[in-house]
């Protein structure tokens, strides 16, 4: 069944206070890729990711196709790319 975002953070928060915890540790293995609906965040801040890495999916499947113009961008203008490079903010549209 399809839940609002709302429903579903009071669910962990009520799990939370129901086992007295004050943290919640899991794992998942989806993988987010172009046609993923987000549905909580409206902005992201990432590094420059590798061509064909997951984490580029993940910047794909926010911003869409535009990914490829700024990544042009980032490369003509010397940015620099992977875990201690650059970042961005990525805004929806």
């Amino acid at each position: 069944d399809d839940i609002s975002v709302y429903q579903s953070l009071q669910k962990i928060i009520d799990y939370l206070e129901k086992n007295d915890l004050d943290t919640l540790h899991a794992e998942t293995q989806i993988l987010i890729k172009p046609g993923f609906q987000f549905r909580i965040i409206n902005g992201m801040i990432t590094n420059f990711h590798q061509p064909k890495s997951t984490l580029l999916l993940l910047v794909s499947a926010f911003i869409g196709g535009n990914w490829r113009k700024i990544y042009d961008y980032a490369l003509s203008h010397g940015f620099r790319f992977l875990s201690y490079g650059d970042s961005s903010l990525l805004l929806k549209e």
